[in-house]
């Protein structure tokens, strides 16, 4: 269904409202085009969107499908004019809210909070700053303030992994390659023997590895399927004898990854 789009419209970034209709859009076996439209906080604005989302609508001969987290009433109501299918995230949610709790949420239109204040956010770069720094084993130091260290074999995961844990969840995240000489020396990284209680592994299908190898240096004994199944079974014995608990990346999207280490390492985040 490429043929018709999905409009996110928003008086802040659109953030909100792509990912709630992501959610909502998953359960469908669809494919439309996303189209995000943030900022859109003026009358005029609002206008312009409507024109794009009927020419959409003409263009596809299917009306278009908006999820809308505005807050401004005049803005809203332009918007809900359109020939589009229009979704109204604040009326669907923060209205029964406001009635549950018996108070009036404040309808901010959604712009951030002053980042130099904001406690979390500046969390959140310290993460990210870490977890660049201690990618791909690159850094042993300050490993003790770290909260999570990923393990396994090059390409199964590991980068992405720690990259969102830190962008999504202030986690600081280092992630170190079990390589060759690892397991001909049948022991972990020294760098690591001291946090061993904050190692998760990641391990992943050989042929799958072998593919994304290929990709990165085709041809190659590193991409070669024999030696992928080789290192692959050398990391899950490790882990295993270590007692590193591990799970594969092959079929889990990194937002399920991430998920299960925070239950299993720090369910304390998952609790805010």
């Amino acid at each position: 269904m490429s043929d018709r789009s999905v409009f996110f419209v928003s008086d802040g970034t659109g953030i909100t409202a792509e990912t709630l209709g992501n959610s909502i859009l998953a359960q469908f076996a669809v494919k439309p085009r996303h189209v995000r439209r943030p900022f859109i906080d003026t009358v005029d604005k609002a206008f312009q969107v409507v024109r794009e989302i009927n020419a959409a609508g003409e263009r596809e001969g299917k009306r278009a499908v908006v999820f809308t987290t505005l807050a401004n009433d005049d803005v809203l109501n332009i918007l809900k004019a359109c020939n589009g299918k229009v979704f109204d995230m604040i009326k669907t949610f923060v209205e029964p809210l406001e009635e549950e709790f018996g108070l009036k949420s404040n309808h901010r239109v959604g712009r951030f909070s002053d980042a130099s204040q904001d406690r979390e956010y500046n969390d959140r770069i310290d993460a990210i700053n870490f977890t660049l720094e201690h990618d791909d084993g690159q850094s042993g130091r300050s490993l003790e303030t770290s909260d999570v260290v990923l393990v396994g074999v090059s390409r199964s995961g590991k980068t992405p992994t720690s990259l969102y844990l830190a962008m999504q969840h202030g986690i600081k995240a280092a992630n170190v390659p079990l390589i060759p000489e690892d397991f001909e020396r049948g022991f972990l990284p020294a760098m690591l023997k001291p946090h061993k209680k904050k190692c998760f592994g990641l391990t992943i299908d050989p042929v799958r590895l072998s593919q994304i190898r290929n990709e990165r240096r085709p041809g190659s004994k590193y991409a070669s399927l024999e030696n992928c199944r080789l290192e692959v079974s050398q990391a899950e014995a490790m882990m295993r004898r270590e007692g590193i608990a591990w799970l594969s990346s092959t079929h889990k999207s990194i937002e399920e990854i991430a998920t299960t280490i925070l239950r299993d390492l720090r369910p304390d985040r998952l609790i805010y």
